[in-house]
């Protein structure tokens, strides 16, 4: 059998813009032929979908799953909202997320494992772009556990269960009453889809934010004298925490209270301590740079009219 070197793959993944994992399948498959593997490429429906990959996919669904003391959120994306209502796309966006909760929260190993059915997710992927002519991406995936307790959820524009436009995970560790922590579990992870906030707590913020956060005030106040400005900034990193940090912001079920004091509060009804540890929170499409389509220039060259 030939060895499959890496400069075989590259040259299999420039012709076909399929996967570098399914290129050097598709090689050792067919004994390192270029030719060979193409064509076992086309036939498996990668090649296929490879000529869809430059297209942006900015819509599809967050899709989220629970099981046992662990929770995924992942989030699954297609050319076109009207994909996101085909029930093949959304039976697809249920079988990763279960893969991923036996998985993990690392696309790459999601994209390699085993779908249920047979073969890896990434070929499922491709299968489904074949079939349905528009190019998909797994774009995320992130994952929660707790030892005890449980991990709330919620799913916003639900367009069947467990799938829609905002998914939301809540990690939640306590021995308390079960049916009290799925309450509150459900109500933080709507918090949480409410108000994006960007970490528990000031501790947990990127440095490079607080940073940043830091320099602003800074610059601000420039002039005053050293212990002023110290306060001013903490004063400022306090307002911060209160707008950004979970633990910190006003609770969207009772304004008067924050989310830190709601949990401490609900210790008493559930009768144990109760600790958010994490969360996760995927909106549909965020930070994806859609294509601008010039509909003007779009008639123009389908006329073959000239500028």
């Amino acid at each position: 059998m030939a060895a499959i070197t890496a400069g075989m793959v590259k040259e299999l993944r420039d012709k076909t813009g399929a996967g570098m994992m399914d290129c050097k399948t598709a090689l050792s498959a067919v004994d390192g032929n270029i030719e060979a593997a193409i064509d076992w490429l086309r036939t498996k429906g990668l090649a296929k979908a490879a000529k869809k990959a430059g297209r942006v996919a900015a819509e599809g669904l967050v899709a989220v799953a629970i099981a046992g003391h662990s929770g995924v959120v992942i989030e699954l994306n297609s050319e076109t909202d009207f994909v996101a209502r085909n029930l093949e796309f959304q039976a697809l966006a249920h079988g990763i997320a279960n893969v991923a909760l036996e998985r993990g929260g690392d696309v790459e190993a999601v994209l390699a494992h085993h779908y249920p059915g047979g073969g890896t997710v990434s070929e499922a992927v491709a299968n489904a772009i074949a079939t349905i002519g528009e190019n998909m991406t797994l774009r995320r995936v992130a994952s929660l556990k707790v030892s005890a307790g449980l991990i709330g959820s919620y799913v916003h524009g639900a367009v069947a269960d467990g799938l829609g436009k905002i998914g939301v995970i809540v990690a939640l560790e306590s021995t308390g009453n079960a049916d009290e922590l799925a309450v509150l579990g459900r109500q933080l992870a709507m918090h949480v889809a409410a108000t994006n906030p960007v970490a528990l707590d000031l501790a947990s913020v990127d440095p490079e934010v607080l940073a940043r956060e830091k320099a602003i005030l800074a610059e601000k106040n420039a002039g005053k004298p050293a212990n002023v400005l110290e306060k001013i900034t903490e004063s400022g990193l306090k307002s911060y925490a209160k707008e950004y940090c979970l633990l910190e912001q006003a609770y969207i079920h009772d304004g008067s209270k924050s989310v830190g004091q709601v949990l401490k509060e609900i210790e008493g009804k559930v009768g144990a301590p109760v600790k958010l540890t994490g969360f996760a929170r995927f909106a549909l499409g965020e930070g994806i740079e859609k294509e601008e389509q010039d509909f003007a220039a779009e008639v123009a060259a389908a006329g073959g009219a000239t500028g």
